[in-house]
């Protein structure tokens, strides 16, 4: 399969602004993906444990640094889950 999704991983970290104020702040980093479908078994078994399984993609293992959340077409998603495939992973999200 070729990576034709562009997703963006996202990372979060703590700035201080002008006037001493700490906030969080997402930082962007561009990856193509290949988008997978979630199976239904997949589905239904996260809505039993309250989830809402929403995306699947698959990116290069290297690629991914521990990111808890990533964007795709203008949405972000939460990471819920990591699958390691060799020199690939699959990350699961939630909306």
């Amino acid at each position: 399969m070729r990576h034709n999704q562009v997703i963006y991983l996202l990372s979060t970290e703590i700035v201080t602004d002008d006037l001493k104020n700490q906030i969080e702040q997402d930082t962007e980093r561009r990856v193509f993906a290949n988008e997978f479908s979630v199976s239904s078994n997949e589905y239904y078994n996260a809505a039993a444990s309250g989830l809402k399984i929403s995306k699947r993609f698959e990116i290069y293992s290297f690629e991914y640094k521990d990111e808890e959340k990533l964007k795709h077409d203008g949405v972000t998603y939460e990471i819920v889950r990591t699958e390691g495939k060799g020199e690939k992973i699959r990350l699961t999200c939630k909306r």
